[in-house]
């Protein structure tokens, strides 16, 4: 006797064979996936947040050569930052109420979260200069603040090739590019805090104050390789 999952198999496989019946639609399973990729939505929401978070680190550099407007730009980063939440509350509702996603709702999610993390952690930086009532920048903050433009710029970039997965070796270069720029950061950050603890008769009040802007900056930082090891790994998942 054939067993009875064998008989299913026939039958099943006799349903995908048949010709579909006239005046009825073809069940091709391509036509669910062209539809899924047609909308760009995800692609579009965390575009979005890469590029709310490179806003914030641009409006951070120029706050740091015109600390004159310090409160002006403060609510510009708030306002940005509140932007981001509502981009990544947007998308965290649009993967929970999709049945199939583009890429892996755990991917969506970590990369949302991680693009959100960029901007929350400039704006913590820039809420303390105010809330700590610091008047003027380090020497050192301008340096930190262009590492940071750059670093988003690339991210952003990076983003963007999500939308298509093409030009693996333009991604390569780019994901390249964000570590290469985290280490340069590192070092910076190592330099800044050396200088910031050994400087003659450093207050240790400004010292805690500023080492926890640093901090902040390197987080922010630090979520942009996590960015770029997120869209690596859906590169290598979807190749």
């Amino acid at each position: 006797m054939i067993p009875e999952h064998n008989e299913r198999h026939d039958r099943a496989t006799w349903r995908m064979d048949r010709p579909p019946a006239a005046g009825r639609p073809s069940e091709e399973p391509l036509g669910l996936f062209n539809r899924i990729n047609r909308d760009t939505t995800f692609y579009d929401l965390l575009e979005a947040q890469a590029e709310t978070a490179h806003q914030a680190a641009m409006v951070f550099l120029t706050l740091a050569g015109d600390f004159a407007h310090r409160d002006e730009h403060v609510r510009e980063i708030d306002r940005l930052e509140s932007e981001g939440d509502t981009l990544t509350h947007q998308l965290a509702n649009k993967a929970d109420s999709t049945f199939v996603t583009p890429l892996d709702k755990e991917d969506l999610h970590a990369l949302s979260n991680s693009l959100d993390e960029i901007t929350d952690m400039i704006d913590s930086c820039t809420a303390r200069l105010e809330m700590y009532q610091i008047t003027s920048p380090r020497p050192d903050l301008p340096a930190l603040c262009e590492l940071l433009v750059e670093i988003t710029a690339v991210t952003r970039e990076a983003v963007a090739f999500l939308r298509t997965l093409k030009s693996r070796e333009k991604i390569h270069d780019v994901l390249v590019h964000i570590h290469a720029l985290e280490n340069q950061a590192d070092r910076r950050f190592r330099q800044s805090l050396g200088e910031l603890v050994n400087a003659p008769n450093a207050d240790p009040i400004q010292v805690l104050k500023w080492k926890e802007i640093y901090d902040r900056i390197e987080r922010a930082v630090d979520q942009c390789e996590r960015v770029a090891n997120l869209v690596e790994s859906v590169v290598i998942k979807y190749a």
